[in-house]
């Protein structure tokens, strides 16, 4: 069933990320859709939960004020799939414009040189990876922590994890880029984004309609398999150079 409520207090694309985590963790609540326009939060629930249970999930936020909407009674069932109207391509236009450009950049890199190299190949990629989806993520800084700590098993515990976790890939790009220690670079890649994709996996498998925080907080798009395949590159990557190296 679905129920729609007002909250007041939300300002910005970092409020609703905020509220959006906050009500999301409470037992029973399957999905949370924010409109900020409107001040509304839709929530889809496994059963009825009592009003006063999501106004406790906000207390320690106290501008954030929820309130039943004057349609509270009309419950309906969500639908399987979301009512998007644009195709799979328009939606994740940014990430693949993102890849198209970095995989071009590097394989002419490679061009350039005379001699296609796996190794340094996949190094430029991954130096490209990290300091272009790092810049996006410290465009808004808060707003990706907040939106990070909604499924990263790490933020969800430490809020802070999203701030340092903007600056490991921006430290990891830079690494990549200039050949700093690289089996130390490939271990913390490594390390890193096996912690990542675990957040992202439960996420996706459970279904959760929740918006993913790889390009910050410029872009919204779905939590999908699409961001599976991000971070399992990555890891795929840096397990390669690092069995060659070790």
């Amino acid at each position: 069933m679905t129920h729609t409520y007002n909250v007041t207090g939300m300002t910005c694309s970092g409020c609703l990320a905020k509220v959006q985590g906050l009500l999301s963790k409470v037992n029973g609540v399957k999905n949370v859709q924010i409109d900020l326009a409107k001040a509304e939060a839709t929530i889809d629930m496994e059963r009825h939960i009592p009003t006063v249970d999501l106004k406790e999930a906000l207390k320690d936020y106290p501008k954030y004020q929820l309130s039943e909407s004057n349609h509270k009674h009309h419950y309906t069932e969500l639908p399987i799939e979301d009512k998007e109207t644009k195709s799979w391509v328009q939606t994740y236009k940014p990430i693949l414009l993102i890849f198209g450009y970095i995989t071009g950049l590097t394989l002419l890199a490679e061009w350039v040189q005379g001699e296609f190299l796996w190794m340094r190949w996949m190094n430029h990629f991954m130096a490209g990876f990290f300091l272009v989806f790092s810049f996006f993520k410290l465009l808004n800084l808060k707003g990706f922590a907040e939106s990070y700590s909604m499924y990263d098993i790490v933020a969800k515990k430490w809020n802070g994890w999203g701030y340092v976790y903007a600056f490991t890939e921006l430290a990891l790009g830079v690494a990549f880029l200039t050949g700093f220690n690289p089996i130390l670079t490939n271990i913390v890649t490594f390390t890193v984004m096996m912690v990542s994709i675990v957040g992202v996996l439960q996420s996706v498998l459970n279904k959760k309609k929740i918006k993913c925080a790889c390009l910050g907080d410029v872009f919204n798009l779905p939590m999908s398999t699409i961001t599976i395949i991000e971070d399992a590159l990555m890891i795929g990557m840096s397990g390669i150079m690092l069995i060659t190296m070790l």
